[in-house]
């Protein structure tokens, strides 16, 4: 038996901890720093889910987890010129997992701060040059280039947790876990997620381009890794809002939704405008951005807040003006790790710009969530297939 004995467990008071293996060796070996815990627990959450979107779409793939959900999941798609302004991403050109990891980073940077990196491929010095500018906890690879471990290795005064983990490595076919003193064992969920699962549309309009059924793949990809109850919202090959952990699918659907108007919104010509100090740190002009874009606004800027992190007072993004843009979003696709009970998470989708919906079906009212769609002309397909997480 093979063992790495761990600070604390979930809290400082939950002690002894470690992670071992009853046979063989650990598939992963700690490069740099002391991961926790937690940190495993995204670490591996995290590997599976970027392991099997390489899988499923043969390109690089890259997730920010916390808490074991994703913040963020995108495939290695090359930058637009306001996804590198609102990213943060550095001018000339960067290497695929690169652009997959500042894409998974930038779905939602205010839940990403703090956050655990999973790359699919081997971590370069593009991918490192910029997590060492963003606050993270660590990061899980099948590899390092030597350039990308020296710049990682000097990330948080030397103390950056830094994971190789052997790509060939696969689970025991049984999983065992104990809560409460007592064991309980399933077998390991070894879900192929694929192309095929998508051939049942249901709805009246059945085009679905080779892009949504890469960003199909990618959110039911998502959702198996994500604590559930959980609904994924994603658009050309990135994840733009995940609902988590919810105990109703609508509200997980309202979420998910709300995170995607918001990442849409951060698009808006007045946010891309804003003038910030000089200086500014990224975290304080996300939380700026982020506040800006809320409801909070109007009290803010009265507050003379915006003395400390404008050049300039911005002007006001009304109601009407956010309404506007966002009724501007469109081919966007939701997943759902279990099926719509109700026409009414159809409903608050389309509000986000949703074209495309995959989801297990098999609701009583599918009848009534397949008419839903067909008012709207979406596409909806049923996978057959429930993807629970806990």
């Amino acid at each position: 038996m093979t063992e790495l004995e761990l600070k604390y467990g979930c809290n400082p008071n939950q002690k002894p901890a470690r992670i071992f293996m009853e046979e063989g060796e650990l598939p992963l070996k700690v490069l740099n720093g002391r991961p926790g815990y937690i940190n495993f627990m995204d670490a591996l959450n995290s590997w599976q889910l970027v392991k099997a979107l390489k899988k499923a779409t043969g390109l690089p793939a890259a997730a920010s987890f916390k808490h074991v959900s994703p913040a963020g999941a995108a495939l290695g798609l090359p930058l637009t010129d306001v996804e590198r302004h609102i990213y943060f991403a550095p001018e000339g050109e960067l290497s695929p997992i690169a652009c997959a990891y500042i894409r998974a980073r930038g779905a939602d940077r205010l839940c990403s701060f703090g956050d655990w990196a999973a790359l699919s491929d081997v971590c370069d010095g593009d991918t490192a040059r910029f997590l060492a500018a963003e606050v993270s906890d660590g990061i899980i690879a099948p590899g390092y280039t030597d350039e990308a471990l020296a710049i990682l290795k000097g990330k948080r005064k030397g103390g950056y947790n830094v994971v190789e983990i052997d790509p060939g490595y696969t689970p025991s076919p049984i999983e065992r876990r104990n809560i409460f003193g007592i064991t309980f064992e399933q077998g390991y969920n070894d879900l192929d997620i694929r192309e095929e699962m998508l051939q049942n549309v249901v709805t009246e309009n059945k085009e679905l381009s080779q892009q949504a059924k890469n960003d199909m793949l990618l959110s039911l990809i998502t959702l198996k890794y994500t604590q559930s109850n959980s609904v994924c919202y994603v658009k050309n090959g990135m994840t733009i809002g995940v609902g988590a952990g919810q105990q109703s699918r609508i509200h997980c659907t309202r979420l998910a939704g709300n995170k995607a108007d918001i990442w849409w919104l951060r698009q808006h010509p007045k946010v891309l405008g804003l003038q910030f100090v000089d200086n500014i740190r990224r975290p304080d002009r996300d939380n700026a951005i982020d506040i800006y874009i809320s409801d909070e606004h109007d009290d803010v800027l009265a507050e003379g807040v915006w003395q400390n992190t404008f050049k300039v007072k911005p002007e006001v993004l009304t109601s009407e003006e956010k309404a506007a843009w966002i009724a501007r979003m469109s081919g966007v696709t939701v997943g759902s790790d279990a099926f719509f009970p109700f026409g009414d998470n159809v409903e608050r989708a389309r509000k986000s710009g949703v074209q495309y919906i995959a989801q297990p079906g098999g609701s009583i009212r599918d009848d009534q969530v397949i008419a839903t769609a067909d008012k709207y002309g979406m596409v909806m397909a049923f996978t057959g297939i429930r993807l629970f997480h806990h």
